[in-house]
C-alpha cells in the first residue's frame, strides 16, 4: 500500500471500485503525463438542482463524493495514488437552478479533499459553471486533469 492510500485511511476514507462510464468514452486517458479523468458524478447517483432540490452544503459533499470517485478512477489507472505528481486542472459543473449563486462552494468540495489527500500537490486551477441539465440530472460532474509518473 502506498503512502497516499495510507494516508486516505487516516482520514477514513475508503476508496471504492471506480465506475463504469455511463456512454461510449473511458474513464481516463493518459498524455504526456498529464492524465485526463472523464465528468464524474457523485456516488449513488442522487438526482436534482441545487437552489431547489439541494442547498450548497448538499453540494458540497456530492463534489466531495465526487472527489472519492476521481481518486478511485486515479487508483485504477495507476496502480498507486502515490504517481500522482499534482492535481493540476479541475473543471466542475453544476446543476442548478438559475438564480444559484454560490457554485465555487459546492466545488470546494472536490478542491478541499484533493488537498486533503495531496497536500500542496493538489493545489490546482480551476472554473465551476452553472448548467441548467447534465447528465442523469446529477447534481454536479467534474472533469479533472492530473500530472502523473507513467
Amino acid at each position: 500500500m502506498g503512502q497516499i492510500e495510507e494516508h486516505l485511511l487516516c482520514l477514513g476514507i475508503t476508496l471504492p471500485l471506480a465506475s463504469n462510464p455511463a456512454a461510449s468514452y473511458t474513464n481516463f486517458v493518459i498524455v504526456n503525463g498529464l492524465l485526463f479523468v472523464s465528468g464524474k458524478g457523485p456516488s449513488g447517483n442522487p438526482k436534482g438542482k441545487l437552489g431547489k432540490d439541494y442547498n450548497t452544503r448538499d453540494g458540497y459533499e456530492f463534489a466531495r463524493q465526487t472527489g472519492i470517485e476521481v481518486l478511485a478512477v486515479l487508483k485504477e489507472g495507476l496502480g498507486s495514488l502515490d504517481k500522482v505528481k499534482r492535481v493540476v486542472k479541475v473543471q466542475g459543473f453544476v446543476n442548478a437552478e438559475p438564480d444559484f449563486e454560490e457554485h465555487h462552494l459546492v466545488l470546494n468540495g472536490f478542491s478541499e479533499l484533493m488537498f486533503e489527500v495531496f497536500e500542496d500537490k493538489g493545489i490546482h486551477a480551476r472554473s465551476v459553471f452553472g448548467a441548467t441539465s447534465v447528465r442523469g440530472n446529477l447534481p454536479i460532474i467534474v472533469d479533472s486533469i492530473f500530472e502523473v509518473e507513467e
